[in-house]
């Protein structure tokens, strides 16, 4: 069967955009699996236009992936409505290619995948989300903005300052360097694989926070634990009621751009991933579980991998 005229070069002007297109979907949607669809879908209605008469092929394609991704937001949230447990974003790794799926700008939200930022995003509407990314993340001009979301570039305008403030609000208002977050990282993993309640309790901030998403498919805290007694007492009862497998596999991993590890069963089944967010001081501010099976899917071959 031969392929029609001009559809190979239709094809790669899609993939030289896909990265992109799932760096965007994932951000809409927290999910990496649901951003594998939106893009996929994007490319059926790419695949059934005249490509050749698209002007500008990234604003047409990151429109299409906007608008697919708010229509999937609006069920995304009446389930959100009725989720048991706080919830996190899909665990992303330091290997997978959503990682180098960023925007190509240099804005100060560019690249940013980390939990704070992803459950910041969270907290906007999914117009203000939508604006917010396109414009502050993407680099989008606003007439682009405008043409995606059905608004006036005024009110566009609007939504995305609405929302730059808000997610400034929330994001860490520290940096630290990778050196360091690595290193805490491995002493707190190592305390809490061994118990050592004292080097945990030293490790954590005073007012440190727990934030544990299990779906309600698999055990995991209800609502997040603050504060360091709190959060060593919890991290205590969960080592001594619910142990790990002593066959169990620990592997160091970046968890959306933070430090942390994946725990998986002698088969390879993921049973979690743990990220640890810094303070300034050299302390920890957060630990993020994600141990709903649904959201670790996607990383089933993360240990053949390693």
């Amino acid at each position: 069967m031969t392929r029609a005229p001009g559809a190979d070069a239709s094809t790669a002007e899609f993939e030289r955009h896909r990265g992109h297109l799932l760096g965007l979907a994932y951000r809409m949607l927290g999910s990496r699996a649901e951003a594998e669809d939106a893009v996929q879908e994007a490319w059926l209605r790419w695949s059934g236009v005249d490509t050749g008469s698209v002007g500008l092929p990234r604003a047409f394609l990151s429109q299409t992936v906007t608008r697919l991704c708010l229509d999937r937001l609006k069920s995304a949230q009446l389930q959100r409505e009725v989720y048991v447990g706080p919830w996190l974003p899909e665990p992303v790794l330091g290997d997978d290619t959503l990682q180098q799926a960023g925007p190509e700008s240099t804005t100060e939200f560019a690249n940013d995948l980390s939990v704070a930022f992803m459950l910041a995003l969270e907290r906007l509407s999914p117009l203000e989300r939508a604006a917010f990314l396109l414009h502050d993340v993407f680099d989008a001009g606003f007439p682009e903005v405008a043409a995606a979301l059905g608004r006036s570039e005024a009110a566009c305008r609007q939504l995305a300052s609405r929302a730059r403030v808000r997610v400034r609000e929330a994001r860490p208002r520290f940096e630290v360097g990778d050196a360091e977050c690595e290193r805490l990282a491995g002493a707190f993993l190592a305390a809490a694989a061994t118990g050592d309640l004292q080097a945990l309790s030293h490790l954590l901030a005073e007012d440190a926070r727990l934030v544990a998403d299990g779906g309600g498919v698999v055990f995991a805290a209800r609502v997040p634990v603050v504060g360091r007694r709190r959060v060593v007492k919890l991290m205590d009862g969960l080592r001594r009621k619910y142990p790990l497998p002593l066959d169990a596999q620990v592997l160091p991993a970046r968890i959306n751009g933070l430090p942390g590890c994946i725990i998986g069963a002698a088969d390879g089944t993921p049973i979690q991933t743990v990220a640890i967010e810094a303070t300034a001081d050299g302390h920890v501010a957060a630990v993020y579980v994600v141990r709903n099976p649904e959201k670790l899917r996607h990383l089933a071959g993360y240990f053949r991998r390693h």
